[in-house]
């Protein structure tokens, strides 16, 4: 039992590790700038009323999204998934480090607004967080099924239109609703004197927030499948897809 687990651990490790080799680094990166971005982005209300409600991380969500299209698409959801997560521990500590630096205490200057904007809220990160991976497992492991529809041509623009277009929406809907109700229902009222979104707000703001995320995943998305096609030619992460389809690519 204890030689099977750590027989797999070591598979995983050995996967990781040829997955991280394999996506080209310009993709990782800017998923990663992407998710950071969302995290300071969110702690901003840009429209609020009795009907609608958005945040600043609408206008960068839909990258990330992109970014994990693309990898779901070409190296599958197990690795998109591994991906978020990576991005989501890096956000973290990035996150830490600002709450670092917001603290240390200076005389150089008034640093008040700053510090603000670096320490950050605890539930905010919370929230983005959870939110950001249930909705990323979803939208990867959404966007694969998806493609196993169009077997006679998994690789057409027909299909990554479908993966992408779907996929994101959901995903897109779910990652905002989820965000929205933990930050702006469970606790801002708590620690934003009063401050609260409704569930209609909520809901809304994850619709506004999926359809306009969507129209910039419209708009992108032949840079996506372009990549892919380049991909492809120059044969990238050759050896990860052979690791894991058994020596078949």
């Amino acid at each position: 039992m204890k030689t099977n687990i750590k027989t797999k651990i070591r598979h995983e490790r050995e996967e990781t590790t040829l997955l991280l080799r394999s996506i080209p680094s310009t993709v990782v990166s800017l998923f990663v700038v992407s998710v950071i971005c969302m995290n300071l982005l969110a702690n901003k209300t840009l429209v609020q009323n009795e009907i609608i409600a958005l945040d600043g991380g609408i206008l960068i969500s839909w990258l990330s999204f992109m970014c994990m299209d693309i990898i779901t698409k070409y190296f599958g959801p197990k690795a998109s998934t591994k991906i978020a997560v990576l991005a989501s521990s890096i956000n973290l500590l990035t996150c830490l480090i600002f709450y670092i630096a917001a603290a240390i205490p200076s005389d150089a200057n008034d640093y008040t607004a700053l510090n603000s904007v670096l320490g950050g809220s605890w539930f905010i990160l919370l929230g983005s967080t959870v939110a950001f991976l249930i909705s990323a497992l979803i939208n990867n492991f959404l966007n694969w099924f998806i493609g196993k529809a169009f077997s006679k041509n998994p690789d057409g623009k027909a299909a990554f239109i479908a993966q992408c277009y779907i996929s994101t929406f959901i995903g897109q809907f779910l990652d905002n609703l989820i965000f929205s109700v933990i930050v702006f229902m469970l606790f801002a009222p708590i620690y934003w004197d009063g401050f609260c979104w409704t569930f209609l707000q909520c809901s809304m703001c994850a619709l506004t927030g999926a359809v306009a995320e969507l129209i910039m995943e419209i708009i992108f998305s032949p840079i996506g499948y372009s990549i892919i096609k380049k991909w492809k030619k120059q044969k990238v992460g050759e050896q990860y897809l052979q690791f894991i389809n058994g020596g078949k690519i």
